[in-house]
């Protein structure tokens, strides 16, 4: 095997993984937006973003409690937290 099918498949690799992160994250960060009252004016790209950050954030906080079986619940929990948190959070009600 050459350097350059070495580099190829490499790079297949991490185009699937990035594929896998977003679908992934446009899961979570539905699920997010579903869970979260009130209306979300935001790209699909940026639900994305949110889903993937709520997945990493709610890996490191069930890891951090001995929690790793409550994976999907804290990403989406995080992931809710990070929607409001950016979107919501100097929005007064009225």
């Amino acid at each position: 095997m050459d350097a350059g099918s070495v580099a190829i498949g490499g790079l297949v690799g991490l185009l699937i993984f990035f594929a896998i992160a977003a679908a992934i994250g446009a899961a979570i960060g539905a699920l997010a937006r579903f869970l979260l009252p009130g209306p979300d004016n935001m790209s699909i790209g940026k639900t994305i973003l949110y889903g993937i950050g709520g997945s990493f954030l709610g890996g490191i906080v069930g890891r951090m409690l001995g929690l790793q079986s409550w994976g999907l619940v804290l990403s989406v929990a995080m992931a809710m937290a990070l929607i409001w948190f950016f979107t919501r959070r100097n929005k007064t009600a009225g």
